[in-house]
């Protein structure tokens, strides 16, 4: 281990101090994180687009541990987006094989609960069904919800919960105009892909770019962001620390 190693463990081991002398309240539950920046690391070490995707899964079970280890309840990874469903052919089945061995990898430590969110009818159907398997093999488990986002979009989340909604009050018989008039936010977040959940505390973007691309947007109104310099596969424990530091450090207001 160099100096500069050494220095940053100490610097790393006095934030969990830090932290520890929390209370669970001033700590966030739900941690959501957009994992950008695999390819541009990957261009930097003269490296092609897989490479730098295989780079970024081999990072995802450290952070859950760095997660676990404060405390937090849910996790939100996002994985792929509908609109990365855009991509070269080639650069998708790259990246979804990859994705399909993550989780899998993910479901067979028996830590942690896999969750998919995301619109699964738009994946390859035996995308689709490794999650559903993933999700299945961890219903029992203890450890923090792992929700894997992939073919995730933050508007057709929301149509989705629409979509859902009006087939179940269809179903109930329920005209238009009553539930138009019932109609209230709580119908919409009980049928998002997170029902259920908390909605997250902090959101962490990775490799510099600062939005959030319709991640999470119905739940993250009252979220607080965090925007970090590093690439994914280049993300650190430190660098978590910190981003759960400044979280403790803001005045959450709740949209006032």
């Amino acid at each position: 281990m160099g100096l500069r190693d050494v220095v940053y463990d100490m610097y790393a081991r006095r934030i969990v101090r830090e932290l520890a002398a929390l209370g669970p309240d001033q700590l966030p539950r739900h941690v959501g994180v957009i994992l950008d920046g695999n390819r541009r690391w990957a261009s930097l070490q003269g490296a092609d687009s897989e490479q730098g995707h295989r780079a970024g899964a081999a990072k995802i079970q450290d952070f859950l541990g760095w997660c676990e280890d404060a405390n937090v309840e849910v996790v939100t990874l996002w994985l792929l987006s509908t609109d990365n469903l855009e991509r070269p052919a080639a650069e998708l089945a790259s990246l979804v094989g990859i994705i399909e061995g993550t989780v899998t990898d993910l479901a067979a430590t028996g830590r942690w609960r896999v969750h998919p969110v995301g619109a699964l009818d738009l994946l390859p159907s035996h995308t689709a069904r490794v999650l559903k398997e993933a999700e299945d093999a961890t219903k029992d488990c203890d450890g923090l919800i792992v929700n894997v986002a992939i073919g995730y979009g933050g508007r057709r989340e929301v149509v989705d919960a629409v979509r859902s909604l009006l087939t179940e009050q269809a179903a109930l018989g329920t005209s238009l105009d009553d539930l138009a008039n019932s109609l209230d936010v709580e119908h919409i977040a009980s049928h998002l892909y997170t029902r259920g959940q908390p909605d997250p505390d902090l959101v962490i973007r990775t490799s510099g770019e600062q939005r959030l691309s319709g991640f999470l947007l119905w739940q993250s109104a009252h979220s607080e962001f965090y925007f970090c310099e590093a690439y994914w596969p280049d993300f650190r424990k430190v660098d978590f620390l910190r981003a759960m530091r400044a979280y403790t450090m803001r005045q959450r207001r709740y949209g006032t």
